[in-house]
């Protein structure tokens, strides 16, 4: 007879208290890793009470842990040897950038080097990412792919409202709005999370516009689609405004005490003329008619603008288009009424406000200021004139790379060779450096063209703060220990700039001393985070900026009773009916817009590496009418060329009678030759130099034609 034993393997239980390292909602959850013996782990995600997503998480955030314990994370430092990506020690590679870095500043300029920043890097990264710069580096060339995100809103709300902070209201007054529009924006794929404030909306009576040349998970929740042409959607705004003076729909005790410009706007609007401005969007006078009464009319009303309005040649112009609506009725300032601009990155609204950006320093400070020169450099221990000037936008800072004024590139963050536009332009611009840089996690597009790679560790890792879109300042906790030989980012700055001979101005020993810092930086500033430590943090679970006492309380809501300009007054101004930058012709008749889609973000980079997520969007794809499908001989789910003046890709093509006829929508998160922005338009906005991702004109041909 057999003897059995009961075996009893240990069980081990690691709990990670973090928050979703994707969009700006910021997410609380909790991670629980579980080992029993020698098996594999499994995992465990649940979300935790927090005031902005009220405990929910989408499947993104649900499945976030996958792509930083995959097996593709960057564990050491690699040199490019031979051609070849070789392990080196950290010591070889501070060296070896220290040697590089010193040959080209004496050989060039210090302005030689540029450094490339991210908007998902946390408060104190991004902070001292522009310190790094300006400081260890002495150079001008900063900017951040925050850019393509945030600069035409940001721009549109500080010289409107005289600052800038995502949403000028909390996240609850959503549900007391009676009329809501949603310009651009896709909530229901891209933060899924606050799906539930609009449906409460719409429940407590709300009627809600939505304005998108597709049909959408957002546009499914709308009482009026308004399936606007790429590219029109400052000239759609106009239209609102001209049947709101027209129907004296205005409030007009507001505008005489609380806004400027409203003679010059009036003017502006009443030589409008709507059936043109019909013909121009392609949404009919009755239902530009029909947007306007329900806005017009409602006691309380929000605006919302995200990338489908930003990403223009006029995405600054466009956005203020839609601020004179908010404006003209005096939607603003009191409960459910409002405007948000939905912030795309995890952190772009803080990866925005702390010196990342070409033209600024902390806090919301100008470069160009003296006055926050002589604070910052107050707060660093530096001479004011040692500060360098202002530099470039981001794909101004491509073009500088391309011409080789820019010889060195530090890239922490980005993914700038799949998220920039026109990128066969970029790739040959960053093969023409003399070094380049990447911190990043994994190989990314960008990282396989490095010369040097330093291994970064993930959120789930990396303590540090973030602020959500309604400005809100959230400590993100990590206390899982940080695989192989990577470092925090914060730490590799730390140490490059020791070696630069810098250490003085670098001594952090923890992402906490980096805060305090920055807190002294940002002292009476527009983004004034003087007021908010780790403990009122821990202790609060957020605090809205601005905070300029560690006892100040906001209950989020800006201008209740007076703008951020020095005159109290918020600024309107007239908006012309731009037309796209490149228009369709006989050789490019469909015009290419672009956006993400519910299971990816950005450049793809972290989520294709979950298997969770990938499986469910394994490739990028083209959405085509089938009546423009049929024009060009396109079969449903066969392989396509899609070409511009700049490019072309190989996408599946997808029908669907969702679109609008005359446009063609191409997700983002994907590189190589499914790289849509191989395809799009590298002209800038003139004020806030966004790029116009979001029109381009292109055709589109089956692979298997002869």
């Amino acid at each position: 007879m057999s003897q059995s034993a009961e075996i009893h393997e240990s069980v081990t239980t690691s709990v990670f208290d973090t928050q979703c390292p994707f969009c700006s909602v910021q997410c609380k959850m909790q991670v629980v890793e579980q080992r029993v013996g020698a098996k594999q782990a499994t995992y465990t995600v649940a979300p935790k009470p927090n005031a902005a997503s009220e405990g929910r998480l989408c499947i993104k955030g649900m499945n976030a842990y996958q792509h930083a314990l995959t097996a593709e994370r960057v564990l050491y430092p690699m040199a490019r040897i031979d051609g070849e990506l070789v392990r080196v020690s950290w010591e070889e590679a501070y060296k070896l950038i220290h040697h590089k870095f010193a040959e080209l500043r004496s050989r060039y300029s210090y302005d030689a080097i540029g450094v490339y920043g991210g908007g998902s890097l946390t408060n104190e990264a991004a902070y001292l990412l522009g310190k790094f710069a300006r400081v260890a580096l002495q150079t001008k060339y900063i900017d951040y792919n925050g850019r393509f995100c945030m600069s035409a809103a940001a721009s549109a709300g500080n010289k409107t409202f005289g600052m800038d902070r995502g949403l000028t209201n909390p996240l609850s007054d959503i549900p007391l709005a009676k009329c809501i529009i949603l310009a651009g924006t896709n909530i229901a794929e891209c933060q899924p999370t606050l799906m539930p404030y609009f449906t409460r909306a719409k429940e407590n009576g709300a009627f809600i516009i939505v304005i998108d040349p597709r049909e959408t998970g957002t546009t499914a929740i709308a009482d009026l689609h308004l399936k606007v042409k790429p590219g029109m959607d400052a000239a759609l705004a106009n239209g609102l405004q001209k049947v709101l003076l027209e129907e004296d729909l205005l409030n007009r005790e507001f505008l005489s005490d609380r806004t400027s410009g409203y003679a010059e706007l009036k003017a502006h609007l009443q030589q409008l003329d709507l059936e043109e401005i019909a013909e121009l969007t392609g949404v009919s006078v009755e239902d530009i008619r029909k947007a306007a009464l329900a806005y017009g009319k409602a006691a309380t009303g929000m605006v919302f603008t995200a990338r489908g309005v930003e990403q223009q040649t006029d995405g600054y112009m466009a956005v203020r288009s839609f601020l004179n609506l908010v404006l003209m009725t005096g939607k603003i300032g009191k409960p459910g009424s409002g405007y948000g601009a939905i912030t795309g990155q995890g952190n772009g609204q803080g990866g925005r406000e702390h010196g990342q950006k070409a033209d600024q320093l902390p806090g919301y400070r100008l470069i160009e200021n003296p006055e926050d020169r002589a604070h910052v450099a107050g707060v660093w221990g530096i001479d004011p004139r040692e500060l360098p000037g202002k530099g470039v936008s981001a794909y101004e800072m491509m073009e500088k790379v391309h011409q080789q004024e820019i010889r060195a590139l530090f890239v922490m963050g980005s993914n700038p060779l799949v998220s920039n536009p026109n990128a066969n332009f970029v790739e040959e611009g960053l093969k023409k450096l003399d070094y380049l840089v990447v911190a990043d996690m994994f190989l990314s597009e960008t990282a396989r063209l490095a010369d040097l790679i330093l291994p970064v560790s993930a959120y789930i890792e990396n303590e540090g703060t973030l602020t959500n879109m309604e400005g809100r300042v959230l400590l993100r906790e990590a206390n899982r220990p940080v695989p192989g030989e990577a470092k925090h980012d914060w730490e590799i700055l730390c140490d490059i700039a020791a070696g630069l001979g810098k250490e003085e101005y670098f001594g952090f020993q923890s992402a906490e001393s980096i805060f305090n810092e920055l807190r002294l930086t940002t002292r009476g500033a527009i983004a004034d985070y003087y007021g908010i430590t780790y403990n009122r943090l821990r202790e609060e679970e957020g605090v809205y900026w601005p905070c300029p006492s560690v006892d100040y309380k906001s209950t989020g809501r800006l201008f209740e009773h007076s703008f951020a300009h020095l005159s109290g007054k918020a600024e309107l101004t007239g908006v012309p009916n731009h037309m796209p930058d490149e228009p369709t012709d006989e050789e490019y008749p469909l015009t290419l817009t672009t956006g993400r889609v519910l299971t990816h973000y950005l450049t793809g980079v972290q989520t294709r590496r979950s298997h969770s997520l990938a499986a469910r969007d394994i490739e990028s794809f083209v959405e085509i009418h089938p009546r423009t499908a049929r024009k060009h001989g396109i079969a449903d789910a066969s392989l396509v060329r899609l070409e511009s003046r700049r490019g072309e890709i190989v996408v599946r093509s997808r029908h669907t009678r969702e679109i609008r006829e005359d446009t063609l929508f191409v997700p983002m998160h994907w590189g190589d030759i499914q790289n849509v922005n191989k395809l799009t338009n590298p002209t800038l906005d003139p004020t806030c130099r966004m790029p116009g991702f979001k029109a381009c004109a292109v055709k589109v041909s089956s692979m298997y034609t002869n």
